[in-house]
């Protein structure tokens, strides 16, 4: 049977770097920290660390791989603890959550708000970035969950739930007035100064592919890094923008700008919510969660 215990010293020692303070952190007696660590190399046949001057050094490979083991059991065993507590309480602990700032802005407002007042105690982390850096941010561990611009063919992420749908549209504004009340070829669309969303997002390459499934390929006489900047540009006349009518209903309602409206139109998109597939979830993003379900 494995001794824990054993290895709970051993943590503590690697970590302290000294039997000493190893002893002092778990409250025991130096000459009990050293005949844990004499015992476990004893049961292992190998031995852990190297005594040196500076104090315990890991060995560079038994001790190493053992550390690192060690250390992920010990965490998965917090995790567990934690859970349980969570479940005989009130959820607690910070929930990451990753998206768009468009995203955040005009879909998530009612949801976060709902959550933070059912649950004060959970702090919630809001990282804000393209929807390809949030999912690999949920990939590598820097969020809990993400709200993705389907589709996402990923078989690192499961998708639990969905937030809304986006339909993209393409707007026009001053200047543009004999379009109002046509319809356009898609491919008409390549004699106009078109506005795009930056290359690097789920958008444009939902775009892009719906484009190239109907034998287009639309070319962006300028590119922006957020919506908002475009809509401003689009309704002083710059050109026709491509852009979610969820993110400009504001402007679309003044009549500040319009739709321009194409044949074929663009289909609608959905976003998702995602989780990491392996990654452990804790009862406040399980809670968090339930709010998409």
């Amino acid at each position: 049977m494995v001794n824990l215990e054993l290895y709970r010293v051993f943590y503590t020692v690697a970590k302290c770097g000294s039997l000493t303070k190893a002893a002092q952190e778990l409250y025991i007696s130096q000459p009990a920290v050293s005949q844990s660590i004499k015992q476990l190399e004893s049961r292992l046949g190998v031995s852990l660390f190297n005594r040196t001057h500076k104090g315990m050094e890991l060995s560079a490979s038994a001790g190493k791989l053992i550390f690192q083991k060690v250390e992920e059991a010990l965490s998965a065993l917090e995790f567990a603890e934690n859970s349980i507590s969570e479940l005989r309480n009130s959820p607690t602990g910070t929930v990451r959550i990753g998206a768009t700032d468009s995203i955040f802005t005009y879909l998530l407002v009612e949801e976060i708000s709902a959550f933070k007042k059912k649950y004060p105690t959970v702090k919630l982390e809001l990282i804000s970035a393209t929807s390809p850096v949030i999912l690999n941010k949920l990939k590598e561990g820097g969020c809990d969950i993400a709200f993705l611009g389907l589709p996402v063919d990923d078989e690192e992420v499961r998708f639990v739930g969905r937030v809304g749908v986006l339909n993209d549209i393409f707007v026009a504004g001053k200047g543009y007035e004999d379009l109002k009340d046509i319809t356009l070829p898609l491919k008409s669309l390549k004699d106009y100064p078109l506005l795009m969303i930056e290359e690097n997002t789920m958008a444009r390459r939902a775009m892009a592919e719906f484009c190239r499934s109907n034998g287009v390929n639309l070319t962006p006489d300028t590119e922006f890094p957020n919506w908002d900047i475009m809509t401003k540009l689009v309704a002083k006349g710059m050109g026709i923008g491509c852009i979610p009518r969820e993110y400009c209903l504001r402007l679309l309602e003044s009549g500040e700008i319009f739709e321009v409206k194409t044949f074929p139109s663009p289909p609608v998109r959905g976003v998702g919510v995602a989780l990491h597939k392996n990654a452990p979830v804790s009862y406040a993003l399980k809670m968090f969660t339930s709010f998409f379900e």
